[in-house]
């Protein structure tokens, strides 16, 4: 797997699952419930997972929620999402297009002028959709070292609760050169997303916390689905969430190396990025939603369809916060991925939005949740 050290925690596959994890069990879902049973033995404490396709369902679990305890997972489990808030983002900024409130073609001077200077940063020279689909070669602030190390290492136990405001966190990233010039590559930039939120609240006067309910949740009935900005509660019914604490988010770490309890803490350090709760009820329920055409009126779902091909990573592109996959059977998926201290998240859906897996495990190390989605559309 190549991973990018980020909040969001895009994970790019770089190879399939073997035939071992897509052939367990042919019908119904004996693979995908063996895949999450496997990469519970193998890292995190526990995993849940819940697959739909037409009017059938499937939840699957594995683990514990709470090893101190021994309680199991709820299907029904909230949990920390981040990169997926990433869809939520993008939706919203789709949706103020279509209303004429802004074009993806504005840059981003044209709304916050003066935000991306120096140091080679340029926002008169990055428009909208560069950072919605990670062209725009603005520096990911969740590359930092000083930033990585406060939230990463152990010394996230002293951090836990500091409040990061959209503005501190681009001026970090302003600290740093770009990584390129806007459209000469692809580079996944959490600081891309924080910028978009900055956006749409000055296209709205809103927050973008406040469009997301407003546009999304409400209408959906996205009742387990929130938007924390600084509180440091995760909201029952949930798990607890746990990390070592290495250094880089989903890293391996140690074998023999503390594991910590990380589930209470501030998400502003992940903003727009990563920092939304969900369930994988309400996940499935909004990327159906998303595909089947009723969040978005058809241009806008095609652009956000339009996909960025990533140099040496075979059947990957990206969208407009938005993964595409072509899996080893050769299904094509859409949806995305998410980490944070303590969570890592996938929800992927063929392209009609008839067939949707979520998934979550409740630790940050040596997670292979990449072998699930590949069971689950490839395995039955």
């Amino acid at each position: 797997m190549v991973t990018a050290a980020i909040t969001a925690g895009l994970t790019l596959p770089a190879s399939a699952a073997g035939p071992e994890d897509a052939s367990v069990a042919r019908g119904g879902h004996g693979a995908t419930q063996a895949a999450l049973d496997s990469v519970v033995r193998e890292g995190p404490p526990g995993g849940i997972a819940l697959a739909e396709r037409g009017r059938t369902t499937w939840a699957g679990r594995a683990g514990t929620a709470d090893p101190a305890t021994g309680r199991k997972p709820r299907a029904d489990g909230r949990f920390r999402i981040g990169s997926i808030t990433k869809t939520f983002v993008a939706t919203v900024m789709l949706q103020l297009e279509a209303e004429g409130k802004l074009s993806l073609d504005d840059t981003v001077d044209d709304w916050l002028p003066g935000l991306v200077a120096g140091n080679g940063n340029d926002g008169s020279k990055v428009e909208l959709v560069r950072l919605l689909n990670h062209t725009s070669g603005i520096y990911s602030y969740t590359d930092d070292e000083t930033f990585k190390r406060k939230e990463f290492s152990t010394d996230f136990l002293r951090h836990r609760y500091d409040t990061w405001t959209p503005r501190r966190i681009v001026r970090l990233a302003m600290s740093h050169r770009p990584d390129f010039a806007p459209g000469d590559g692809w580079s996944y930039s959490d600081t891309n997303y924080v910028i978009a939120s900055m956006v749409i609240q000055k296209a709205t006067g809103h927050t973008y916390a406040h469009e997301i309910e407003h546009r999304v949740l409400r209408p959906l009935g996205l009742d387990s689905t929130s938007v924390p900005g600084t509180s440091a509660r995760l909201p029952g019914p949930s798990g607890r969430a746990y990390s070592k604490l290495t250094g880089e988010l989903a890293g391996p770490g140690e074998p023999d190396s503390a594991i910590y309890d990380v589930t209470e803490l501030n998400p502003s350090f992940a903003g727009a990025a990563g920092e939304m709760i969900s369930n994988n009820r309400d996940l499935n329920r909004f990327y159906r939603a998303l595909f089947s055409g009723r969040l978005l009126q058809k241009p806008q779902l095609e652009k956000m369809m339009t996909t960025v091909s990533i140099e040496n990573v075979p059947n990957f592109s990206y969208g407009l916060g938005l993964m595409k996959m072509t899996l080893p059977c050769g299904t094509e998926v859409w949806g995305h991925n998410g980490g944070i201290q303590g969570s890592i998240s996938e929800t992927m859906a063929t392209a009609d939005g008839d067939h949707v897996l979520s998934l979550n495990f409740n630790g940050d190390w040596n997670v292979h949740e990449q072998r699930v989605v590949d069971a689950e559309f490839c395995g039955s």
